[in-house]
């Protein structure tokens, strides 16, 4: 298929699948008067690039384990397997952080709102007793 396919299938743009390409994590072939033609296993691939830089790896990173990409995830994969792992904790660490600011948020929040509710009913009183 061509690239305007593929960018419509992967929901990515064309311009990202160039980049991809650009940055020797993808291999397109081409047809005989020079369009790109993705096949299956191409689409395959770019979409786990797709996912693992919305994961938060650099195109660096994916090219250094490019063979951790393959379908079948054969190949000489072990550096590729400690850079997930790594990348694991440090998601890891950082839902563990938000975690704790949306706790000091929720906490905020109820000590503003509970005091909100103290001045409305003290304006409340202040009302009747006028």
């Amino acid at each position: 298929m061509q690239a305007k396919e593929a960018a419509e299938r992967l929901e990515i743009t064309q311009r990202m699948l160039r980049h991809y390409e650009k940055e020797g994590l993808l291999t397109v072939d081409r047809t005989l008067n020079g369009y790109r033609h993705y096949t299956n296993a191409d689409l395959r691939r770019a979409g786990r690039i797709r996912d693992f830089i919305a994961s938060g790896f650099s195109t660096r990173e994916i090219r250094a384990m490019s063979a951790c990409l393959s379908d079948d995830g054969d190949g000489p994969c072990e550096g590729g397997v400690e850079m997930l792992k790594q990348k694991l904790a440090n998601i890891d660490r950082l839902r563990d952080e938000l975690t704790q600011r949306r706790a000091t948020v929720l906490d905020r929040l109820e000590v503003l709102e509970q005091g909100l509710a103290r001045e409305a009913a003290l304006a409340a009183r202040i009302t009747e007793d006028s």
